[in-house]
């Protein structure tokens, strides 16, 4: 399956990841995140559950708070 993440085609071995798994094969553990699939923001508590396909349009974008 190839998708784009973050503007770079990536490649994964699989039909179908979900968010939370996808997160995983990229080693993303950032807790605060906005997760955006083919222009449609994903809430968090759907990354078990959403569904990323061959084709799709990922961003994986982590916030940075500071003062």
């Amino acid at each position: 399956m190839k998708i784009t993440l973050n503007n770079r085609e990536e490649e994964f071995g699989f039909p179908e990841l979900t968010i939370t798994r996808l997160m995983a094969e990229k080693n993303f553990t950032f807790r605060m995140l906005v997760v955006k699939v083919n222009g449609e923001l994903v809430k968090r508590h759907e990354f078990d559950h959403k569904i990323v396909r061959d084709g799709d349009d990922v961003m994986i974008l982590h916030l940075i708070t500071g003062g």
